[in-house]
């Protein structure tokens, strides 16, 4: 029963939509009888999908009703597509009305407005009329957003690199990509698949960073930043860094003093750096860089001090590190 409700309802609403779009209104004309095509309601979808996104919840509650039409409809409904895309249009128009204000706002080149133009082709019409209800605030948040995205300044882009933090490249590279990571965050472990690619292909060609950012709601995240710095010491960072990584669900005390010992680190010499607090500062002074550079959330990177908006991903890496070296010449 408490199933039954609920599909109910969103086949309910899928219905509806789709007779808002192909106008199956009651007193309408019934259209001539056509050949029915097989495939009708599939290439209806892919028009309607097309206007909004694959990812739109039109697009989605649009195939879900079209599994419950008999060719014969959709045939008459692929019939009558513009109609429906004309109908589309003028619903949407709070999202395009949305759109153009904060890009005019914000900045038509900007970053930010490319966001927006691609996020709100999934919001639905009640969302843009919602967001619009309070623009001022959500002005205000993007225009923080962008703040974040401009490049960072010569000035504190040298910090980032200051010290003897861990790294491979060489020193003297025009293209320095910094990343401020969590041993314990998830989304990290995904960046640091990346990261290892970076190494194979640019490891002779740019100067990577890594930069301590343990998020204070993971447990083991501050202590395995310090056992990171530990191995560092012993010149076995990234030996350390790969195995935490593949273990980042068990990162307690124990655990990592059994990795040091598998990574062929000083065991007894990495407890006591443990035991004795020795890079706690360390780390509390890379979460003061991270803040510094509007960090706030992990795994954060710049590349030349320019923020890349998907670390995770190996081809957005690989695509920022090659526009990189183009303009390094």
């Amino acid at each position: 029963m408490h199933q039954i409700l609920p599909l109910r309802s969103r086949t309910i609403a899928s219905l509806s939509l789709l007779f808002a779009l192909v106008g199956c209104d009651q007193g309408q004309k019934k259209a001539a009888p056509a050949p029915a095509d097989p495939k009708a309601c599939e290439q209806f979808a892919e028009k309607i999908c097309k206007e909004t996104s694959e990812q739109s919840k039109t697009c989605t509650d649009l195939k879900s009703s079209l599994e419950l039409m008999t060719p014969e409809a959709c045939t008459v409904a692929l019939a009558n597509v513009d109609v429906s895309i004309k109908k589309l249009a003028d619903k949407r128009k709070k999202c395009d009305e949305l759109t153009t204000r904060l890009c005019t706002d914000i900045g038509q080149e900007t970053q930010t407005c490319e966001m927006v133009k691609s996020s709100t082709k999934n919001f639905t019409p009640d969302r843009c009329e919602s967001m619009l209800g309070k623009y001022d605030e959500v002005l205000a948040g993007l225009k923080k957003q962008e703040e974040k995205n401009k490049p960072l300044s010569p000035e504190v882009q040298a910090k980032l690199t200051q010290g003897n933090p861990p790294a491979f490249g060489p020193k003297e590279s025009k293209v320095v990509v910094v990343e401020f990571s969590d041993f314990q965050c998830p989304y990290c472990s995904r960046a640091a698949t990346a990261v290892n690619d970076v190494k194979k292909k640019y490891g002779d060609k740019v100067l990577f960073v890594f930069r301590q950012y343990p998020l204070s709601f993971h447990e083991n995240a501050h202590i395995s930043a310090e056992a990171s710095l530990a191995a560092h010491a012993q010149g076995k960072f990234w030996e350390l860094h790969d195995k935490m990584f593949e273990n980042q669900r068990k990162l307690d005390r124990a655990s990592l003093d059994g990795y040091a010992k598998d990574v062929g680190l000083n065991v007894a010499e990495f407890k006591k750096a443990l035991d004795d607090k020795k890079f706690k500062d360390a780390v509390d002074a890379e979460l003061k860089l991270g803040e510094e550079v509007a960090v706030d959330g992990t795994p954060t990177m710049f590349i030349n001090g320019k923020r890349v908006s998907n670390p995770t991903s190996v081809e957005e890496v690989s695509k920022a590190i090659d526009e990189a070296l183009a303009k390094a010449g």
